[in-house]
């Protein structure tokens, strides 16, 4: 990478950390349903006047079909859960969580695709999912309060947002190969305003919501999903996406750091212990990092 490839990875690492401190600031007031509508909303008007500019509109229509699959399993139902599980877990944690994207991806080409994972791939999935469970197991909760039903079903909607990013990843590779990326983005974020837009004025909010609310949910859309969108094809297209996929193991930090900063949220043992074990499986499951195999032993004459 270039210096200018690491600055826009570490920026897009921090405007996709920043997404979840705007979904805390935010979904109280809004709720999951209206904020995960606007976010695509937002995404769509910003990404839309992309695509026309590079007439790629012709592309978007015939590739509607699986594009709209993608937008339900790649950013409605995703954005959906994360934007309830902000009402319940911290900023930090559920990043933690995302950050286990990657493991599910690999999983589902695994079973799905019969992509096959050797055996430093194979640790790094046993690896990573053993942080995700710890750390579910630690933070998950069946008594009232904030450790209780409402962290429990928060973590079950983490780990369902990443498990629809594994299948929208793998459904892209066999359904849109080849299809320019900023299509895909745009017919996603379309796809997905489409399911959650009467939705969102079905459970729109009766009281109106606060300046800092609109403000978040203004940067979630337009900063968070639409820009970083552009960011992350354009790290693609330059470096490739094995290494613009790096940024999933710099967001937790991100996440935490906003978190901490503006919302007062602590980082905890069982968290930082958490996030390593998953990020360790990541780094082996995805081919990042390989385990170091035995040197040959020496022939003896």
């Amino acid at each position: 990478m270039t210096r200018r490839d690491l600055i826009d990875l570490l920026l897009l690492a921090a405007i996709w950390g920043g997404s979840f401190l705007f979904m805390r600031l935010s979904a109280a007031e809004f709720g999951p349903f209206a904020l995960a509508g606007l976010r695509v909303a937002g995404a769509s008007l910003v990404l839309l006047p992309l695509l026309v500019q590079q007439g790629q509109l012709a592309v978007l229509r015939q590739y509607w079909q699986p594009l709209a699959v993608v937008g339900f399993a790649n950013s409605a139902l995703p954005f959906l859960c994360f934007a309830y599980a902000a009402l319940h877990i911290s900023a930090g944690l559920a990043s933690i969580f995302n950050a286990a994207t990657p493991l599910f991806t690999a999983a589902i080409a695994w079973l799905w695709l019969r992509e096959r994972l050797g055996a430093s791939r194979s640790l790094g999935l046993a690896i990573g999912f053993a942080g995700v469970v710890g750390l579910a197991a630690n933070k998950a909760g069946f008594k009232p309060g904030v450790e209780g039903w409402g962290a429990t079903l928060a973590i079950a909607a983490c780990i369902t947002a990443t498990l629809c990013y594994g299948f929208a990843a793998n459904y892209t590779r066999r359904a849109l190969a080849g299809v320019p990326p900023l299509v895909s983005a745009t017919g996603s974020q379309l796809g997905a305003a489409a399911v959650l837009l009467p939705l969102a004025g079905w459970f729109w909010p009766a009281g109106l919501p606060s300046a800092t609310a609109w403000i978040s949910a203004g940067l979630l859309a337009v900063l968070c999903t639409g820009v970083a969108y552009v960011l992350y094809f354009r790290l693609i297209a330059r470096v490739g996406a094995s290494n613009a996929v790096t940024v999933t193991f710099l967001i937790p930090a991100f996440a935490v750091a906003w978190g901490a900063l503006f919302l007062g949220e602590p980082l905890t043992l069982a968290m930082g212990l958490g996030c390593a074990v998953i990020v360790t499986g990541t780094a082996l499951a995805t081919g990042f990092v390989r385990w170091p195999r035995p040197a040959p032993a020496l022939r003896r004459e």
